[in-house]
């Protein structure tokens, strides 16, 4: 009986057959890698505009903001993306202006103060005194695929509104949020991390408002002098 033979493994043909199978799983990520020369970066500063619902209460409080806390992989000047989901890279020759902490301070910052509703409302250690503060930890800021042909920009925060005169927590809430991005280059991811950002920041106004309404309310009220 004829055996047909077995064909042989040739290493240079099947790399020739991969290579382009991996290239197709991550087209258009640009992934840092360990190459030796320095490239030029594109500087990338997303500015949502934030507008806070208009039917959100009013405060008669004043509200101090912490600096965000975020580890160290994700509030980076370099842009975070993970094509798998136990792997985190970042996109090479692309960086933020700002770290995405100081960027979800400044949205919300600007976002409260056009809004009007806060009497008076300042990063902590400018001089107010405040009746609450509210205190961020930032646990994802990145471009993920999870197993897409294109990633969404994921942003993940813990907020807490906690009560000045004796730090108390007045409330607590996660806030996340995948905006899909249309493509995989960079800047089209960098437009989705625009929207999902406002998106973000809009929610985290009204609720900072609603629940320092609602705290506000729920005091004992003061004795007439």
């Amino acid at each position: 009986m004829n055996h047909a033979a077995p064909i042989p493994f040739r290493p240079r043909r099947a790399a020739r057959l991969i290579a382009p199978l991996l290239l197709a799983t991550l087209a258009g990520c640009s992934l840092l890698g360990g190459g030796g020369e320095r490239e030029r970066s594109t500087v990338y500063a997303p500015d949502p505009r934030v507008a806070i619902d208009p039917s959100a209460p009013a405060a008669t409080w004043q509200l101090s903001l912490s600096p965000p806390s975020g580890a160290r992989a994700i509030d980076s000047f370099r842009i975070a993306v993970r094509p798998t989901p136990g792997e985190l890279q970042v996109y090479r020759g692309a960086v933020w202006a700002k770290t995405p902490g100081d960027m979800v301070q400044d949205a919300l910052l600007r976002a409260l103060e056009d809004s009007g509703k806060v009497p008076a409302i300042a990063r902590q250690g400018a001089g107010v005194t405040a009746d609450y503060k509210l205190v961020i930890d930032l646990r994802r800021f990145e471009a993920d695929y999870a197993g897409g042909p294109a990633p969404a920009a994921t942003i993940e925060l813990h907020a807490k509104l906690i009560r000045s005169i004796d730090q108390g927590i007045v409330a607590a809430r996660t806030f996340h949020h995948a905006e899909p991005a249309a493509g995989t280059d960079v800047a089209l991811v960098v437009d989705a991390f625009t929207r999902g950002l406002g998106t973000v920041t809009g929610e985290l106004g009204n609720w900072v408002l609603a629940e320092g309404d609602a705290h506000r309310q729920d005091l004992p009220a003061r004795p007439a002098p």
